[in-house]
């Protein structure tokens, strides 16, 4: 583990490649999986303000269902927000376009300049996971290993970028840039320690 201002980071995230590969993976992690993209507190209030910025960009089975249900639920096992599922496990915030790639409707309408908020912190740090137990203060950012985003490696491998680089605007827009500075310091460090 590598300590960056109190922040335990897995070495997974300096040592490892990773890059999407949309093309192969179609954007399988907005589909799969049990939970919605985690939500923080502070997010659920931007995301209604720009509800109506991004619906034009949602299929309408996706705008039916916020409209009735809401667009987040609470997690009683994690304790926190989530983006709400369709019921065939897709985010609700996601639609395909003409070649069947996901798409995420809030950072499509970014995109189109029609908000200022990207999409959720959580989503933007993916595979990154940040982990904060409320109780000891403990907080951690740990590598999501997860099949369906083999083809990211793979694709991470031949373009030689490592995990904290391929997020390396996410990391800056939850830490700052002093604290991405740092991680990529002591992950240059680290790695060269490992070949030396």
């Amino acid at each position: 583990m590598i300590l960056i201002q109190e922040i335990l980071i897995s070495e997974e995230i300096v040592t490892e490649h990773f890059a999407c590969h949309l093309t192969r993976c179609k954007g399988a992690c907005c589909i799969e999986g049990d939970y919605g993209a985690p939500v923080e507190t502070s997010e659920l209030t931007i995301m209604k303000d720009i509800l109506d910025k991004v619906k034009p960009y949602l299929p309408s089975a996706s705008v039916s269902k916020i409209e009735k249900d809401g667009f987040y639920t609470y997690n009683d096992e994690t304790k926190g927000h989530e983006t709400a599922l369709m019921p065939d496990g897709a985010c609700v915030f996601m639609g395909r376009d003409e070649i069947g790639i996901t798409f995420c409707g809030i950072e499509k309408a970014y995109n189109d300049g029609n908000t200022e908020w990207k999409k959720p912190v959580s989503c933007h740090m993916y595979p990154v996971r940040a982990v904060h137990n409320k109780a000891s203060g403990f907080k951690s950012l740990n590598y999501d290993q997860w099949d369906i985003c083999s083809s990211a490696c793979t694709n991470g491998d031949k373009q030689q970028i490592k995990i904290y680089e391929f997020v390396k605007d996410a990391l800056i827009r939850k830490y700052g840039a002093e604290f991405y500075n740092e991680l990529e310091a002591a992950a240059v460090h680290y790695n060269k320690e490992k070949q030396d």
